[in-house]
């Protein structure tokens, strides 16, 4: 593994309690300059693990509370009248920052909703007349609550598809918890240093270019993503009743970055299956949609990946 990596992770554990998944999952993002849906109950060390990666590397961090009440303006920013000298100026929003946590963005209304995904696609964000770039890097942690039905707004297909994963988050087992029991009551938590910076991130971001990938792992990854839009086509007659949409080409791509980041995670300098097997239920799960049959037998999406995965010949 790069030692700039392990260091890194080394320096992340002085923050969080396992919760080694998610981790991984918010590097893989910050390597490929992809973004992050979490999934969990509150008080699982999201926003201590934002904080954490903010400081390991020197970067901004900031948080954002989605509530029905919010306005797009009150996270991108608005242009203000000055009665003094009758002038306008830009007061930019929370967005501006390197890492955004958007927490429990299925609680904000629709329009706020696509105002944060426009900017996580276009990497820009357009106030009055005037527009700006965002710096790079700029990775957002979105988490949803999965318990709460009740005053939330479930984010359509097409919006779900511009993160790159999506993270189920569980609780820590009982000897993590008693770490953090005990860590957390008597302060005793170890102070995060930087050990990485912003030019040495895009050195890696650049690394991990070199990584390699042969031609038939590349089919492999087209036909896993291809097997959920026509099941049919590779004899997964079963799995087609359970659907309504595959996923699109997005997946691909995502699969192919995130299979590259995984196997350059572990220190290796080529792509293996089992990188695939790694990650694709993490990019796929919140990009299939459901049959009425599926989800009526309790049937889950990572159950599908998991059919599709068994089924196509491993190359």
């Amino acid at each position: 593994m790069n030692s700039k990596i392990e260091q890194l992770k080394t320096e992340l554990a002085k923050a969080v309690i396992g919760q080694e998944e998610m981790i991984e999952g918010l590097l893989i993002g910050l390597l490929c300059d992809g973004h992050i849906l979490v999934e969990g109950v509150p008080g699982l060390a999201k926003t201590t693990t934002i904080n954490a990666l903010s400081r390991a590397i020197g970067l901004d961090a900031k948080r954002i509370q989605f509530t029905p009440d919010l306005l797009p303006s009150d996270i991108i920013g608005a242009q203000i009248y000055n009665p003094q000298d009758h002038s306008f100026s830009i007061k930019k929003g929370p967005l501006f920052t390197h890492l955004l946590l958007a927490d429990e963005i299925n609680r904000a209304p629709a329009k706020v909703q696509s105002a944060l995904l426009e900017v996580m696609q276009e990497r820009q964000v357009t106030i009055a007349d005037e527009t700006f770039k965002l710096e790079s890097p700029f990775l957002v942690m979105a988490t949803q609550n999965p318990i709460e039905q009740e005053g939330v707004y479930a984010l359509p297909e097409a919006q779900l598809d511009r993160f790159m994963m999506k993270l189920v988050v569980s609780h820590n087992n009982e000897e993590e918890e008693l770490e953090i029991m005990r860590k957390v009551a008597n302060k005793r938590f170890e102070e995060v240093q930087a050990v990485l910076n912003i030019q040495e991130l895009h050195n890696l971001q650049k690394e991990l270019q070199t990584i390699h990938i042969d031609k038939e792992l590349e089919q492999y990854i087209v036909q896993l993503v291809s097997a959920t839009r026509d099941p049919s086509k590779f004899g997964l007659d079963e799995v087609a009743q359970c659907m309504m949409y595959g996923a699109s080409p997005r997946a691909s791509i995502d699969l192919y970055k995130a299979a590259k980041a995984k196997a350059f995670l572990r220190g290796n300098s080529f792509v293996s299956p089992a990188d695939i097997g790694y990650v694709i239920h993490n990019v796929l799960r919140h990009r299939i949609v459901l049959s009425y049959e599926a989800r009526a037998k309790g049937m889950g999406a990572d159950e599908i990946i998991s059919k599709i995965v068994e089924t196509l010949p491993i190359p």
